[in-house]
C-alpha cells in the first residue's frame, strides 16, 4: 500500500477550509479522486476546491450530467460524479479532461478505474460522527507525493 497522510475535520466548513488550502497547490492536470459514503463529504470537499481554484458559481453535484465545468480565475474545475457509469467512462472522452488545463474531481473512481491515470491523489473521507470525518491522501506518483509534504507539512 501507498503512503498515506490522514486529517481529521470536525465540521462540513472545516472540510471545505482544508480543500481551498489545497486548491492553492494544485496545477493544471491534476487529478483528485475522492472516495467515501453518501454524505460523507464529498461535494462539501470539492466546493472548498473550487471556491481555492476562484470559482464564483455554485458547485453542486454533477449526478445526473456526470461532468459538470467550472471557469476559476486561478484553473478550471472539471467535477466529475461517475456513480452512474455502469460500463466504465471509456467513450466519454474522460482523457481529454485528465490531459487538459484544470483539476479533475472524480467522485466514486472505483467505478471507471481503467480509464484513470495511475498518478493522481485518491482522497477518501470517513465518517467520524455526526460531523466529524478523516480524510485520507493517499498520492500515487511522485507529483503527488511531493504536493501531500507541501501541504500537509510533513
Amino acid at each position: 500500500m501507498n503512503e498515506y497522510y490522514e486529517v481529521t475535520s470536525a465540521s462540513p466548513e472545516e472540510t471545505s477550509q482544508l480543500a481551498e488550502a489545497l486548491a492553492k497547490h494544485l496545477e493544471p492536470g491534476d487529478l483528485i479522486t475522492l472516495e467515501g459514503d453518501l454524505g460523507a463529504g464529498k461535494t462539501s470537499f470539492t466546493k472548498g476546491l473550487a471556491k481555492g481554484l476562484g470559482v464564483k458559481r455554485t458547485v453542486n453535484s454533477p449526478t445526473f450530467t456526470i461532468i459538470k465545468e467550472y471557469k476559476g480565475t486561478e484553473l478550471p474545475l472539471y467535477h466529475m460524479d461517475v456513480y452512474r457509469l455502469e460500463e466504465g467512462g471509456e467513450d466519454m472522452g474522460l482523457e481529454e479532461y485528465f490531459d487538459g488545463d484544470g483539476v479533475s474531481v472524480v467522485e466514486w473512481p472505483s467505478m471507471i478505474k481503467e480509464e484513470l491515470p495511475q498518478e493522481k491523489l485518491a482522497i477518501s473521507i470517513f465518517h467520524l460522527d455526526e460531523t466529524s470525518r478523516r480524510i485520507r491522501f493517499e498520492p500515487h506518483g511522485a507529483r503527488y507525493i511531493t504536493l501531500c509534504k507541501e501541504f500537509l507539512k510533513r
